[in-house]
């Protein structure tokens, strides 16, 4: 019996609404699972160039972990193009004042650029404290592989 290859169709994909409490989670691996979540690569009916990922929400972010020395020496950097431009703030900085940028730059930096990657993006939402305004979605908990499960 041959099997036949599913290619996910932009108008029969269903999305899930998924919700990850960042509480003493590493950035980099939490970042890398809602990424897989985003993009729909946790999915039998992946395809690439179809966008079949779920909605996520990732709540307090700004409890998230950073392993060794990184809120020291970790850089984030920002130009304006112009001289002078230049901002450079350290990832404690970041942590305690943009704590949502922090983990929306982190997952974006895992999800693929381009159109496609845009749109993905566009279903992560990140709040600092542990409410979010998606209640009515009814969200249930993201489970997660590599981080030693949910919490």
């Amino acid at each position: 019996m041959l099997r036949q290859t599913t290619n996910a169709k932009q108008n029969t994909v269903s999305r899930t609404w998924y919700v990850v409490d960042a509480t003493d989670l590493p950035l980099g691996r939490l970042a890398s699972e809602v990424a897989m979540a985003l993009m729909g690569k946790n999915k039998p009916e992946y395809t690439p160039n179809v966008d079949c990922g779920d909605y996520v929400i990732i709540v307090n972010a700004e409890k998230v972990s950073l392993s060794g020395n990184k809120l020291k020496t970790k850089k984030y950097y920002n130009t304006s193009q112009r001289p002078g431009g230049l901002r450079v703030r350290t990832a404690g900085e970041m942590i305690s004042n943009y704590p949502v940028e922090m983990v929306e730059r982190a997952v974006w930096g895992m999800v693929p650029k381009g159109r496609l990657g845009r749109q993905m993006i566009k279903k992560l939402f990140v709040y600092e404290g542990p409410d979010h305004k998606h209640s009515a979605q009814q969200p249930v908990e993201l489970p997660l592989r590599y981080i030693g499960g949910s919490k």
